[in-house]
């Protein structure tokens, strides 16, 4: 018989509830605040599903109605520098938060509209309705809803997507030398996502202040918890990360408050993150003014046991019978919340000329139409006075590798904010390729992070960074296909998110991402990942295909206020290079190609390696050819004045690329080009990538999948015939 011992995680796991000890000892004002804050977010929700009912509010309408108890329990202890960020179901955490932040805390229920109070509450629900005065200016409507003053992060349409930005928004408290803590706020659906599973493991790891705060309501949109998970006690999940964690009954916000007492002192004790879960219920469906029962999920038996619960109800008897309220007080209470959200709804609709006994929302509130890409990224603005060209006309050799290496380390030197994290990026001697070598030495453990092989946490870990605006992450992805494995992250999360909360606030993030096809490691990490980032909103991309240039790219790229893509390329590595000497301070600013041969046959475009394969392939044709070499590559950053002049001249245009057709960035490239200058054009754009095919590991098959100089003659030739005819 083998021999067996029971083991056990030896972490706290509490189920806590209150006694009417609890209740006696509770602060009045403490109550009578919480009585407030859940009469005015019910009165809030009530007014959101009868503008929906009448189809006012555009999109969802995700009603927290019998959920208030959990954000108002949880938030109401909180300070305005605490951050939570939550879900799409998430107007009861940004209220709790905004109202507590107002009020400092305090709120009286005998006037409970303050004018503070009353402008949260028209801006919340003009957000709603997507009007300009809303807190994002009408773009982030019922699911996007974030006010930074407040502590209010934003909320997210993403199930679990808000789990890592709320880590990175608690590593960025923690360095800061405060001790102030994040909640995130997610539902029994994305207890079971990876993001947030990953991010759990982080935060432990890295002992980050940050709260994982499940409200257990027990259905997605129609199934149940427990039919999609063995233990539906979520909390479990901390179990497994050596998190503490508690299990509270979320309809009682009292208990709620003393659960987030206790795990706030954990985690602002230094002792890391902690788990809250609290069984609520959504009174109605997932969306709408419908109860669940409707849709045939729910009996109408469990619907009306959980509103005899009602948190509310439970405040006003518990205050009743201290002698702290009376049922006249409270129904007082109720007429002026309600009275207060009827006089906004006034104030924003008005009769709808065109349909009798309809009501619209009044046209002068809309925002207006040009406003739609303000913010997708910012000016640039920031670059103005940075030294543009080296200051040095003399130059030293260097590997490109080790210059990728040394501009960082300048830049870390100059600026205390910079932080690089990556996989295996502090041992190996700079990594698995050297970029980062010496810096960990250099700037400490904290400014130098190696992560899990968790590309979602730790990439959503930098945006939560980058949002809280005191630290300036760079990311390392070992191969740029791991972009997929993080995409949620960089692509719904950072990419969108200065857009989707109004265009105000700035994302200065920097990604590595490698190229390495040529170098066998096959179809999972060869990609090129120009083309992805060139057809999402939000990022900057850099390319470069020298050294010099790569000192001048990144220094901008760690100057500007966006996302910004920096592609490097295994083939350039190893390559003997020349920088200026004594000067890595210089920046090349979005807008700026280089031209590196004059000619007036074709203007060929590239990029990375395929500069100078393309050299090659001009050198061994003949051709009289302009090469542009792009340097920056999205579309706002690219520079066309150089564009336009060459097509002007050659009148003909090939764009040269080494990966796979499927995700071409030359494709978008050569409709952009055709469209603005099809009256030049004396044929169509050409254009050379690899195959369909992502390249593989066998060497024959992999070259046959990607282009290089060979590809680039052909390609010359073709568009000389053409010409010729």
């Amino acid at each position: 018989m083998p021999i067996k011992k029971r083991l056990v995680t030896g972490v706290d796991w509490f189920e806590l509830s209150t006694t009417k000890d609890d209740w006696d000892a509770a602060d009045r004002q403490l109550l009578g605040t919480m009585l407030a804050e859940l009469h005015l977010i019910r009165a809030f929700e009530e007014t959101v599903l009868e503008l929906a009912g009448e189809g006012l509010v555009h999109g969802p309408a995700h009603s927290s109605i019998g959920q208030e108890g959990g954000a108002v329990g949880s938030i109401i202890g909180l300070r305005s520098t605490d951050g939570v960020n939550g879900s799409h179901r998430g107007h009861h955490q940004f209220l709790a938060k905004a109202l507590t932040h107002v009020a400092r805390g305090v709120i009286d229920p005998a006037e409970p509209v303050t004018d503070q109070i009353r402008a949260v509450l028209r801006r919340t629900l003009a957000e709603i309705l997507g009007l300009a005065e809303g807190y994002c200016h009408g773009r982030g409507g019922s699911m996007h809803l974030q006010w930074f003053q407040a502590g209010a992060l934003g909320t997210n349409a993403i199930v679990g997507g808000g789990a890592p930005m709320a880590a990175g928004n608690a590593w960025a408290q923690k360095h800061s030398g405060t001790t102030d803590l994040t909640v995130n706020y997610f539902g029994d659906g994305a207890a079971q996502i990876g993001s947030v599973l990953e991010s759990m493991n982080l935060a432990a790891a890295w002992k980050l202040p940050v709260c994982f705060f499940i409200e257990n309501n027990l259905y997605a949109v129609s199934t149940r918890a427990d039919e999609v998970t063995a233990d539906p006690r979520l909390s479990v999940r901390g179990q497994g990360f050596g998190i503490p964690s508690w299990r509270v009954d979320g309809m009682d916000p009292l208990a709620v408050h003393l659960a987030m007492l206790e795990a706030g002192a954990h985690m602002r004790a230094g002792d890391g993150p902690a788990v809250v879960e609290v069984e609520v219920y959504r009174y109605f469906h997932q969306n709408g003014p419908y109860p669940g029962s409707a849709f045939g999920y729910r009996t109408k038996d469990e619907e009306a046991s959980w509103r005899a619960r009602d948190p509310l109800e439970l405040v006003a008897t518990r205050m009743i019978e201290r002698g702290l309220s009376d049922s006249a007080s409270i129904d007082a209470l109720r007429r002026r919340v309600v009275t207060a959200m009827t006089e906004i709804v006034e104030e924003l609709l008005e009769s709808d000329p065109e349909s009798r006994g309809k009501r619209r929302i009044r046209p002068e509130l809309w925002p207006e139409p040009g406003f739609v890409n303000v913010g997708v990224r910012g000016d640039a603005s920031e670059l103005v006075g940075l030294p543009g060209e080296p200051s040095s006309s003399q130059t030293r050799s260097v590997k490109f590798i080790d210059a990728v290496a040394q501009v960082m380390d300048r830049r870390m030197e100059a600026d205390s904010r910079i932080v690089v994290l990556g996989e295996d990026i502090h041992r190996l001697n700079g990594g698995t390729n050297g970029a980062t070598k010496g810096l960990r030495k250099r700037h400490g453990e904290d400014r130098v992070l190696g992560t899990p092989i968790s590309e979602n946490a730790f990439t959503g870990l930098a945006g939560g960074m980058a949002l809280d605006g005191r630290f300036r992450p760079v990311v390392e992805f070992m191969y740029a296909d791991f972009v997929w494995v993080a995409a949620d992250q960089v692509f719904n999360q950072i990419g969108k998110a200065r857009h989707m909360f109004g265009g105000e606030n700035p994302v200065p993030l920097v990604l590595r991402a490698k190229v390495a096809m040529g170098s066998g490691y096959g179809s999972q990490h060869l990609m090129d990942p120009a083309g992805l980032f060139a057809t999402s909103p939000g990022w900057r991309i850099v390319a470069p295909s020298n050294a010099a240039d790569y000192v001048g790219l990144m220094n901008a790229a760690l100057a500007l206020q966006d996302p910004v893509l920096v592609i490097e390329h295994v083939d350039l590595y190893g390559k003997s290079d020349m920088v200026p000497v004594g000067d890595l301070d210089y920046v090349i600013p979005p807008g700026n190609a280089a031209v590196r041969r004059s000619g007036g046959d074709v203007t060929v475009i590239a990029y990375l390696s395929m500069v100078d394969h393309a050299l090659e392939a001009i050198d061994q044709t003949g051709i009289d050819a302009d090469l542009i070499d792009l340097r920056w590559l999205d579309r706002a950053s690219i520079d066309w004045d150089t564009i336009e002049r060459s097509v002007k001249k050659t009148n003909a245009v090939l764009i040269v690329e080494q990966g796979a057709q499927g995700t071409s960035y030359g494709a978008w490239l050569a409709d952009e080009i055709q469209r603005r200058f099809f009256d030049w054009l004396d044929q169509p754009v050409s254009r050379v990538t690899g195959q369909e095919a992502s390249p593989s590991i066998s060497r024959v098959l992999e070259r046959a999948a990607i282009a290089r100089t060979e590809e680039v003659v052909s390609a010359l030739r073709s568009v000389r015939d053409g010409l010729g005819d």
